[in-house]
């Protein structure tokens, strides 16, 4: 009897071993990012799709195999362009892997962003931290570069921005989930990365093409307001308590250039409401470090070079933005949150009038001037 029991147990173990509805993960195409783009009444779909085989265990894949291949197909709807892809692929594709999404200026001035984000966060595969970027580039040329020293492309620039964003601040990631919420606050208006793809980089047997951080796009749920890129934009990153670390260059008292390491960024922003009129006074308080100094120069000169240049900077990006009808630092939101009655008296659609004139006071505070060289700490003197 016991014997007829094991062989039966034996029968049923070879039956219900086994997930049959897996599907093998080398039987599977991953998808990394996409890019959308909008031509003569067609969505554009370039997918990305990479290959764990040359990425894991490993930082640096084997040069002789390709990391990533891009795809491209077209469609009436973003959906129908996805699932024409789906012709030529071999095998079936996995979405949970996406990282990012480029968009191109077209498609942001003809159909807005909406379709996209909706066709990615309703699927359940996708998730909302997937990073966003607009080009003015053609959207395949963005997919098509790869990390310097041939890296694993899932630790690129555009697979993972917030690690190169805690050494230099310019622009801030902004994915699915941020997109959404800021969307939906005050002035509803949401900036989104700008990439470009520049020949910055050499090896010895080739130029290479990287993406590089040029500035912002700005969306709201109605449409596309244009771009604020290169140097208009810098103000940016002087208004947000999210910035890990910028620098200034000015030219010292003795002329000499000095650049100077910001850290610690600290943005009060106050509304004032008199007279009919809602301004603002802005207060920002930072850390400032200095490597390297030619001359003597005194804490007072350099506290002061670094407050000329940030407050300049500041306006310069405010007054840049005022021309295309932009909250660059939502400023609707802080009269919003700081005073919604006013908002409510004085908003349209979500967005009060800005002019010149609305920020009435922009104050800039050293709270820290350091070195890193003691040997150069000498020659920073109070007075």
């Amino acid at each position: 009897m016991n014997h007829k029991k094991l062989i039966l147990l034996m029968l049923l173990t070879t039956i219900l071993t086994g997930c049959w509805d897996a599907n093998e993960p080398e039987r599977m195409l991953y998808i990394n990012g996409i890019g959308a783009d909008y031509k003569d009444g067609q969505y554009e779909v370039y997918a990305q799709i990479i290959s764990f085989a040359n990425i894991a265990k490993s930082d640096q894949p084997p040069t002789d195999q390709p990391q990533s291949e891009i795809g491209y197909a077209k469609g009436k709807t973003l959906d129908e362009a996805i699932h024409e892809l789906y012709h030529s692929v071999d095998q079936s594709i996995l979405w949970g892997n996406l990282n990012y999404v480029v968009v191109s200026e077209e498609l942001l001035k003809n159909v807005k962003l909406s379709p996209v984000v909706d066709m990615f966060t309703r699927f359940r595969q996708t998730r909302y931290r997937i990073w966003t970027y607009v080009t003015k580039d053609p959207v395949k040329d963005v997919l098509l570069v790869r990390p310097v020293l041939n890296k694993a492309i899932t630790s690129s620039k555009l697979s993972d921005p917030k690690n190169s964003f805690q050494q230099e601040s310019f622009v801030e990631p902004l994915n699915f989930r941020e997109l959404i919420i800021g969307l939906d606050e005050p002035s509803h208006e949401v900036m989104i990365p700008l990439i470009t793809v520049e020949e910055n980089w050499e090896s010895l047997t080739e130029s290479i093409k990287a993406p590089v951080l040029s500035g912002v796009g700005v969306v709201t749920p109605k449409g596309f307001k244009g771009f604020i890129s290169g140097d208009k934009a810098r103000g940016i990153q002087w208004m947000t308590n999210k910035t890990k670390k910028g620098e200034v260059t000015f030219e010292s008292d003795g002329g000499h250039y000095v650049t100077m390491t910001i850290e610690k960024v600290n943005v009060i922003v106050e509304p004032i409401v008199e007279k009919g009129e809602v301004k603002f006074d802005i207060d920002v308080r930072l850390d400032a470090t200095v490597s390297t100094i030619e001359g003597k120069v005194t804490f007072d000169s350099l506290a002061k070079g670094i407050k000329k240049e940030v407050e300049k900077e500041i306006m310069v990006t405010y007054e840049e933005a005022i021309k295309k009808d932009i909250d660059i630092y939502h400023l609707s939101e802080q009269l919003y949150r700081k005073n919604v009655k006013a908002w409510k008296k004085y908003h349209i659609d979500g967005q009060v009038e800005l002019t010149e004139d609305s920020i009435r006071k922009l104050t800039v505070h050293i709270e820290k001037l350091d070195s890193d060289r003691k040997s150069i700490k000498q020659t920073i003197k109070r007075r």
